[in-house]
């Protein structure tokens, strides 16, 4: 039996924020637009995050994305199909 998918929601964005205490974190479910996608067949869900903390100060587009991935590294192929990343530490917020 799959997770329902609001369950799952709430589960990726508590995770996100215990990790990183994040000063913005912005979570879409996106997977209504991926309907018939075999990885929305499967039960995965496809999302898209938008996350400003501290932890990004510094590090490049790369670590940054790793760093999310490892938070919700156990969710990823099984309840997570597609998760689109935004990373961006403080000081690349508009003033």
């Amino acid at each position: 039996m799959s997770t329902p998918p609001d369950d799952r929601f709430n589960r990726i964005q508590a995770r996100l924020t215990e990790t990183f205490q994040p000063l913005a974190c912005q979570l879409q479910d996106d997977s209504a637009a991926h309907a018939g996608h075999a990885g929305a067949a499967s039960g995965g869900g496809h999302y898209s995050v938008k996350l400003v903390c501290k932890q990004f100060e510094g590090l490049n587009r790369i670590s940054r994305h790793r760093l999310v991935y490892d938070a919700v590294g156990d969710m990823m192929h099984t309840e997570i199909h597609a998760l689109a990343i935004v990373a961006l530490a403080p000081s690349e917020m508009p003033t």
